[in-house]
């Protein structure tokens, strides 16, 4: 029997902020082929752009053997995930769920949401909130399956045709 190497999850360094960027945009660029290329393109920078971002957001990432192979953001309530422009709904929020494709389906993505609803948890939070695209079947198929249900009224639209929706689950203690 394979002994599969164990998988730490934790607050990501200052210093590792490029490494996540191209775990994150090697997790997204699949759908560089699917989106509209300008939409792509702004989608692209907005990503560069959250990395550099500073603020209450927790970085956590998930190593295998010292390497780093998937990063997730948790925001804390209120704080606004997607800018000024889309409310909170008051509650701890996911963001950029990014696993290398290479070890999708190995338990990555389940363990930093794992980590993110213990932390949501830990401050007292009910509720943790999470937004995607239907085009990323296999994260809602997660997200689903966790318990995350459907929160129309959190949707917005950032382009023509692209509409993003707000996800959420209940937590318990």
């Amino acid at each position: 029997m394979e002994k599969r190497e164990s998988l730490a999850v934790r607050d990501a360094r200052d210093d590792e902020r490029e490494v996540i960027r191209d775990v994150t945009l090697a997790a997204y660029e699949e759908y560089a082929a699917i989106l509209p290329p300008p939409f792509w393109e702004a989608y692209r920078r907005h990503l560069l752009a959250t990395f550099d971002e500073e603020g209450p957001v927790e970085r956590i990432v998930a190593e295998r053997n010292g390497t780093i192979i998937g990063s997730v953001l948790l925001f804390p309530p209120l704080a606004k995930a997607y800018g000024g422009t889309i409310a909170s709904a008051g509650w701890p929020e996911v963001r950029l769920l990014a696993v290398m494709p290479v070890v999708r389906g190995q338990g990555v993505g389940t363990a930093l949401m794992d980590e993110c609803e213990r932390r949501a948890r830990r401050v007292g939070a009910r509720m943790l909130g999470l937004h995607t695209i239907e085009m990323m079947q296999l994260a809602i198929g997660m997200y689903e399956r966790r318990g995350f249900e459907r929160v129309p009224e959190l949707d917005f639209r950032p382009a023509q045709g692209i509409l993003v929706k707000g996800y959420c689950r209940r937590l318990t203690s």
